[in-house]
């Protein structure tokens, strides 16, 4: 017998996160590892009138592009998936690895190129997203790679998953509707901000969100979610930061990531493990030496560490930055090939002040919402 959670889990992504709509184009995408899923969310796509398109990819194919591929093949952005991309009224995209570790010994310089390769096509998602062009949506589905990540028999990691997509189950849709509007509360108090001061241990940062908006996540691009985020204005952060937790990227771990800031720029960057892949990732392309995203995870839920930055960036108490490319709808300009989520933990001892007011504290809100 099938897992009842997962067609619930369907049913939010397609119908509440990207709310499919009689005529849409709806592209699915994820590694065959998620079939069940895959299979469920194409199944909502139909009854809900839309027109479905798998892409689902093999596990191991993407290591062989940069096992076999030269430097022209790595470059190499096939027409089809540009033509989705530009065209396709909504996204779904069904993280479901079967190893989370394939891409760990792949040359840096490989992964700089590919990327590099898709930054055209990372603008065009970003720049119709904005506009409404385009609904996405990235949801799990739980496998035996992302439950040894997170250090859990593969049942316990399925509990844990759609414990924290699924808090209510009998009425999932509900539950975020609720959750949407508490958290609305949080960014119209953002609104109209303009400096957000952060400390935490071997933490102090600055930064400007002078005209900037901040945004409510709440489902809508993200299962599970939690968190308020903007795009701080491009040339004002300054100071240094550690994050307390292993920045992934690419299935690449690196750790104790510690980076300073001058003028809005990464001025020196250092990781007690894989620094270099650090220090060649932040040197991708100009946008990746700045800040596109500065973030608050709110999911309450969500209270420990599982090497998924779908979850750990929502982690309630903690707060993110993404190097490199940020979300044209929080005004930000910053463009990159990259866009690497970087958490914080700041439930001991760690604050920010936004306009001098103290409004986060220990990992809780100190303004009452």
């Amino acid at each position: 017998m099938g897992d009842i959670r997962v067609e619930k889990l369907a049913d939010l992504m397609v119908n509440y996160s990207v709310a499919v709509k009689p005529g849409d184009k709806v592209v699915i995408q994820g590694e065959t590892s998620g079939e069940p899923l895959i299979k469920e969310v194409y199944a909502k796509v139909l009854q809900a009138g839309g027109n479905p398109f798998v892409m689902a990819s093999l596990p191991g194919m993407e290591e062989m592009i940069y096992k076999y591929g030269n430097e022209a093949q790595l470059k190499h952005l096939p027409e089809p998936y540009k033509q989705v991309m530009s065209t396709y009224d909504c996204r779904i995209y069904i993280l479901s690895a079967a190893n989370t570790k394939a891409l760990s010994n792949v040359d840096p310089a490989k992964t700089v190129i590919r990327a590099q390769s898709r930054t055209e096509l990372l603008n065009i998602m970003m720049k119709r997203s904005a506009s409404g062009e385009l609904r996405w949506i990235l949801g799990p589905y739980p496998t035996n790679a992302s439950a040894q990540d997170a250090e859990m028999s593969l049942a316990d990691y399925e509990d844990f998953v759609y414990g924290a997509c699924l808090p209510d189950l009998n009425d999932p849709i509900g539950y975020w509707q609720r959750f949407s509007a508490r958290q609305q509360k949080i960014v119209d108090w953002l609104q109209g901000k303009k400096t957000i001061h952060v400390t935490g241990k071997e933490t102090d940062l600055r930064m400007s969100v002078a005209g900037r908006r901040f945004e409510n996540c709440d489902g809508k691009m993200n299962i599970p979610d939690g968190e308020v985020f903007t795009g701080p204005v491009e040339d004002s952060m300054e100071g240094h930061v550690y994050f307390s937790y292993p920045a992934i990227y690419g299935g690449r771990e690196v750790t104790g990531v510690r980076l300073w800031f001058e003028k809005g720029q990464v001025v020196k960057a250092t990781a007690e493990k894989n620094q270099d892949f650090l220090v060649e990732t932040i040197a991708t392309d100009e946008g990746a030496k700045r800040i596109g995203e500065f973030a608050i995870g709110t999911n309450e839920g969500i209270k420990q560490f599982t090497r998924e930055i779908l979850f750990d960036e929502k982690i309630g108490g903690s707060f993110h930055m993404a190097l490199g490319s940020g979300y044209p709808e929080t005004g930000s300009k910053n463009e990159s090939a990259i866009h690497w989520d970087m958490i914080c933990d700041l439930r001991d001892g760690g604050e920010i002040r936004v306009d001098d007011t103290l409004f986060y504290r220990n990992g809780k809100f100190v303004i009452k919402f």
